[in-house]
């Protein structure tokens, strides 16, 4: 069967990392947000997976600057070659975030536009995949979308796949999982018109 958008999304990272990587820069527009998650995260632990962590810069890099030990993830392995340079010290694992090796339990997890690129069916596996990575009391920083829909655009001459749920299934999604909405912003003008949840896990329902 002929490949879809929302198939090629790891591809489409892979072929173009150096123009991916120039293009995103180190400006933390999320710097804010990160604060925020860090001040939520529970004392006894630093340990933070980054799903879709790119090259490491800048926001695994601002994490490990303010105490945290990142295992980044990311399935286009031209990015995690870039993340290795950056910070030998810290795990980094080429894979597609549906399908993660064992890597335990953390104190947080940043998803940060980077599910998006997932179909709703895909993103909605996705919580209970947070759930199983996040002891209680952790915290979950991701972005979204703000309704119901597929996108498609382009990045160097090639379609890039966006999907949502809308904010109601979300908000059902973390309740079921064991998360709890802690602050949510839909595009925030702050944060270059991102979408964005910061949620606490409870419990160890889901």
């Amino acid at each position: 069967m002929p490949s879809t958008a929302a198939d090629i999304v790891i591809d489409v990272y892979q072929q173009h990392a150096a123009s991916w990587a120039e293009l995103r820069g180190n400006d933390l527009v999320e710097r804010s947000w990160l604060d925020a998650f860090l001040g939520a995260m529970p004392q006894d632990g630093r340990e933070v997976p980054d799903i879709g962590c790119g090259t490491s810069r800048p926001i695994a890099g601002y994490l490990i600057a303010n105490g945290c030990h990142v295992s980044g993830v990311d399935g286009a392995h031209a990015l995690i070659d870039m993340a290795r340079e950056n910070f030998p010290d810290h795990l980094w694992i080429t894979a597609d975030m549906r399908d993660l090796p064992p890597l335990g339990r953390f104190h947080g997890l940043v998803a940060w536009h980077s599910f998006c690129h997932l179909t709703p069916q895909d993103q909605r596996l996705m919580f209970a995949t947070f759930g199983r990575l996040t002891h209680p009391g952790a915290t979950l920083l991701f972005t979204s979308g703000t309704t119901h829909g597929e996108a498609i655009g382009t990045f160097e001459g090639q379609p890039l796949y966006h999907g949502s749920l809308d904010s109601a299934e979300y908000c059902d999604l973390m309740q079921t999982t064991g998360f709890e909405v802690i602050r949510h912003i839909e595009n925030d003008p702050t944060c270059g018109g991102a979408t964005i949840w910061l949620a606490r896990r409870t419990s160890d329902v889901g």
